[in-house]
């Protein structure tokens, strides 16, 4: 049942990032602009956000009394710097009319480049590592509840982060924004027939931009909430995880909810990678040298599976990966 209940927990936190990040890049796609940038963006969010989180770990009054509002400013400083970053590919796109897959790809060479360079900077050169300080995680004891233990204990309160309401938050916005408001109706329309919206005096370029930045802020608060539930430290990297975000919109068809089915379904992959050892009825491949990589593949295995066996009834918005030029008809 221990195990069980860790499978569960470790399933949610990791689902989180990619929930994230992913839903940052249906907003990007949505108004007509292919992110690849993600990853990149998700570093520079996790880079600015735990350096922040070693800044206010000096401050030990700020802390004590409040540990939570300070990884609260932590996001917010992850969630602006992504959303500068993502600029830098919203001004190519848009402005430059740049080929948005190459933007995105020279974006995601720079981001561990820049992280290495700056983190070097601040803690001295070979240290590439910014530790996160244990305050991060809510106890039972920080809200004075008395320690249950058990299934239900370990379930919530064992990796228990303030990233995990926060991104549920996001997800119900997300659906309002998108398919209750007249900000939604309009960034889906420049995603699918920019000409039409442009017609009835909808900014396209504004749209646009609005999306890119949308995914930025979402994609920078995703690279914090990885290197929380990693729990490592930050080393310059997410893993892969922007990359596996992008297939998680892919599979989730561009739709919130679905986006959120697809989270859980990529992170379970994850955790029985990582748990493969402890889970009975797993083959144990004894005989074979370094096994254990063949779990900690199976999420990155199963992503191609699913995209392969899903690309073809997938239906991205129409307009998206093609610059607008409002001259053409």
């Amino acid at each position: 049942m221990m195990i069980l209940s860790d499978v569960i927990s470790q399933t949610i936190i990791f689902a989180v990032p990619l929930l994230l990040v992913a839903l940052g890049g249906m907003f990007s796609e949505r108004s007509g602009i292919i992110n690849i940038a993600l990853e990149g963006i998700m570093i520079v969010g996790a880079l600015f956000g735990c350096l922040a989180l070693q800044l206010f770990n000096g401050a030990d009054q700020l802390c004590t009394i409040a540990p939570q509002m300070a990884v609260l400013i932590a996001i917010l400083i992850s969630a602006l710097s992504g959303a500068v970053f993502a600029l830098l590919l919203a001004f190519a796109s848009i402005n430059l009319k740049a080929d948005q897959t190459i933007g995105g790809t020279a974006l995601n060479m720079l981001a561990p480049a820049f992280a290495i360079v700056l983190t070097w900077s601040i803690q001295g050169q070979g240290q590439t590592t910014i530790l996160i300080p244990t305050w991060t995680r809510i106890t039972e004891d920080a809200l004075g509840l008395k320690s249950t233990g058990g299934f239900f204990g370990n379930l919530i309160f064992k990796s228990f982060y303030i990233t995990t309401p926060i991104a549920f938050l996001i997800l119900i916005l997300a659906i309002i924004v998108l398919y209750k408001t007249k900000f939604g109706l309009r960034l889906r329309s420049c995603g699918e027939h920019p000409q039409a919206a442009d017609s009835v005096g909808i900014n396209v370029y504004r749209m646009r931009y609005a999306g890119v930045f949308i995914s930025g802020v979402l994609g920078g608060i995703g690279g914090l909430a990885y290197t929380i539930a990693a729990g490592s430290g930050f080393q310059s990297g997410v893993a892969g995880y922007g990359f596996l975000a992008l297939a998680v919109m892919i599979f989730g068809n561009w739709n919130p909810i679905r986006i959120l089915g697809a989270a859980l379904f990529f992170a379970l992959f994850k955790i029985i990678g990582s748990y493969s050892y402890s889970i009975p009825f797993l083959p144990k491949f004894t005989g074979i040298k370094n096994a254990d990589y063949i779990y900690l593949m199976l999420p990155y295995i199963v992503t191609m599976i699913v995209l392969a066996l899903t690309s073809k009834k997938s239906r991205a918005p129409k307009a998206e990966g093609i610059p607008y030029d409002k001259g053409a008809r």
